[in-house]
C-alpha cells in the first residue's frame, strides 16, 4: 500500500509520515543515503566520525538504535493527534538545531510526542516549547517568541538547542538502556562546539545528570560528591585545557512545571539570565 501523503501545514508539500530522509522537510540535513545507526556501536561510530553539527545533526536524525523508540515515535506518527490528522508528523530522531557558533546550550529531555515528534524541531509545536522559546525572546537570543514549525523563519542567536535523548520516549520516560545508547550524539555534539560553549542550561534533572555523564565520559573534572541538580544550580565543569564550562539547572518547562507554578516566568528568566552571563566570552 502507498504512503499517505499529507501536506506540510507551512509549505503545503506533501509528505509521509514518518518522513523519510532527503524528502524535502525543512531543515532535514539527511539524505536517503546517510547511514543509519542500527546498534548501539553503530552510534559510537558513526557519532565519532561526524566532523561537524552538519554531519552530526543529519546522522542522529535517521539513528534507529532503540527498538522500542523506534516503534513508539513512527506508531505516534502515524496514529496522529486528532488536532493534527491532516498533518505529516516526523516521526524521526530530533537533533539539535540553533547557532553553530553558540555560547550557551539548552539541554532538554526528549522531544514530545506531538512537539518535535511532529514538526522535527526540538520544542517547537508544543506547551513546553511557548514557554522557552518567549523566554529566549524576552532574552534577546531568538529572533521571535513562538515556535510553531520548522519553517516558521525561527533564528537563535549565541544559543544551541540539544537533548538527552533524541526519539520520543513513551510517557515521556526513555529506560536508562535508552540514554546510554543516545549519550554519543550529546557527548560529539559538545566536542564539536568545545571552541565555543561556555555554559549548558539543563532543563530538569535528566539533562542535569546527562550533561554529567557527557563531561566525564570527556575526561572534563566533575565536582565531587557530584552536583546535585536544583532550580538555580550552578556546577563548573572543566575541562582538559582548562576551560571551565558552567552548568545551570533549571526546573523543565513541562505543562506540569508551568501549570502548577514550580516554574514561572520570571523564575526562567532568572536561570537564563543567569546561563547567558556565564556563557560570555
Amino acid at each position: 500500500m502507498d504512503p499517505v501523503l499529507l501536506p506540510h501545514p507551512r509549505t503545503r508539500k506533501p509528505f509521509a509520515s514518518p518522513v523519510p530522509p532527503g524528502a524535502g522537510w525543512p531543515g532535514d540535513g539527511a539524505a536517503s543515503s546517510t547511514e543509519v545507526a542500527r546498534t548501539e556501536g553503530d552510534v559510537v561510530r558513526l557519532a565519532t566520525s561526524c566532523g561537524d553539527l552538519v554531519a552530526l545533526d543529519a546522522t542522529s536524525s535517521v539513528c534507529s538504535a532503540c527498538p522500542r523508540l523506534v516503534r513508539w515515535r513512527e506508531d505516534v506518527a502515524v496514529t496522529k493527534r486528532r488536532a493534527f490528522r491532516e498533518e505529516p508528523y516526523w516521526g524521526r530522531p530530533a537533533s539539535g538545531f540553533g547557532d553553530p557558533a553558540a555560547t550557551l546550550m539548552i539541554a532538554g529531555l526528549a522531544p514530545a510526542a506531538h512537539g518535535a515528534n511532529r514538526t522535527g524541531r526540538l520544542f517547537t509545536g508544543d506547551r513546553s516549547g511557548d514557554w522557552i522559546f518567549a523566554a529566549l525572546h524576552r532574552a534577546g537570543v531568538a529572533n521571535q517568541p513562538h515556535s510553531v514549525d520548522a519553517a516558521d523563519g525561527l533564528r537563535l542567536t549565541g544559543v544551541r538547542m540539544s537533548a538527552a535523548v533524541r526519539c520520543a520516549p513513551p510517557d515521556n520516560k526513555p529506560t536508562p538502556a535508552e540514554r546510554d545508547a543516545c549519550e554519543p550524539w550529546l557527548r560529539r555534539e559538545l566536542e564539536l562546539t568545545a571552541g565555543t560553549v561556555r555554559a549548558v542550561l539543563a532543563l530538569g534533572a535528566f539533562g542535569w545528570g546527562a550533561v554529567l555523564t557527557v563531561a566525564r565520559h570527556l575526561g572534563w573534572s566533575v565536582p565531587r560528591p557530584a552536583p546535585r541538580f536544583g532550580h538555580g544550580a550552578v556546577a563548573s565543569l572543566t575541562r582538559p585545557d582548562g576551560v571551565v564550562v558552567h552548568l545551570v539547572g533549571s526546573y523543565h518547562v513541562s505543562q506540569q512545571n508551568t501549570q502548577t507554578g514550580r516554574l514561572t516566568e520570571q523564575m526562567l528568566d532568572e536561570a537564563l539570565a543567569h546561563a547567558l552571563a556565564l556563557s560570555s566570552p
